[in-house]
């Protein structure tokens, strides 16, 4: 089983994310889980959700303390303490920035750390910041959990077909600041 903690500011689409990622694991013979968690809910409060990739039945339903991976949205979460609380030694950061290595504050314990400009893809496909398709497609890039193709027609299910042309580029944007595929 794989737990993966995101991170993001509401508005930004964690929730449907998460959903989509479920959705693709399920069709493709997998298991998924997803468990959001909101303090303040309102549109740029920060919002994070926990999920789980099994090939076996999830039995667990608790918060995620120590996650395999982390999806950041919004590169402004990472000087908060708990964005990279409890990462596992040599866990995934996927994180939404143009920023440096150093800017982002990478806990040495990270193994693979890969950003995506999905704030600037999302910007110059729908004109405004909606990163989360975008970060899908980096996903399917860095980590093997649910199939590339299965994701993005789960993405055009849910959005469209300009959704699946972010998480195209994404997936051939997609940087590895540290570590490898």
């Amino acid at each position: 089983m794989k737990e993966i903690r995101l991170h993001g500011r509401g508005g930004q689409g964690v929730v449907k994310a998460s959903q989509i990622i479920v959705r693709a694991a399920v069709v493709g013979g997998g298991n998924g889980q997803f468990i959001p968690f909101f303090g303040v809910e309102r549109k740029g409060s920060p919002v994070f959700g926990y999920l789980r990739l099994s090939d076996t039945e999830i039995r667990r339903k608790t918060q995620i303390y120590e996650p395999d991976m982390l999806i950041i949205m919004d590169d402004s979460l990472v000087s908060l303490p708990q964005t990279y609380d409890g990462l596992k030694p040599g866990g995934v950061i996927l994180i939404n920035s143009t920023k440096t290595l150093p800017e982002l504050a990478i806990p040495d314990q990270a193994g693979l750390v890969a950003e995506v400009d999905a704030s600037g893809i999302s910007e110059d496909i729908f004109g405004r910041n909606l990163p989360n398709t975008a970060v899908l497609g980096a996903f399917a890039k860095i980590v093997d959990l649910v199939d590339r193709e299965i994701l993005f027609d789960e993405i055009n299910k849910a959005f469209g077909e300009k959704n699946v042309v972010a998480a195209r580029r994404a997936f051939d944007q997609v940087v590895i600041l540290r570590g490898e595929l």
